[in-house]
């Protein structure tokens, strides 16, 4: 009974010091998380128009006949997957 007397003191003493212990300050220049702050950063100033249009080109990123892209990429890997290899526990069978 002893033994856990003193556990309960540890524990209550844990939740005392957790409790006083003082929260941390966020830096200031932290990146809003809610929409009331990303409302503040902009009207506060600092944005510009390369900020609000970062692409100034049409990207090839989804252009599947360029081989580098990456929906080419998954073109690849979804063809490679749905080739008929029969398989059983993973292993391949011999016909």
């Amino acid at each position: 009974m002893k033994s856990l007397k003193a556990a309960v003191v540890v524990a209550g003493s844990m939740v005392l010091a957790g409790a006083a212990a003082p929260a941390f300050a966020a830096p200031a220049d932290l990146t809003p998380t809610s929409l009331n702050g990303a409302v503040d950063s902009i009207t506060r100033g600092g944005v510009t128009v390369k900020d609000v249009m970062p692409l100034q080109h049409q990207s090839n990123a989804l252009d599947s006949e360029n081989k580098d892209s990456v929906l080419s990429t998954v073109k690849g890997a979804t063809g490679a997957l749905n080739a008929h290899n029969p398989l059983l526990g993973g292993l391949p069978l011999q016909s």
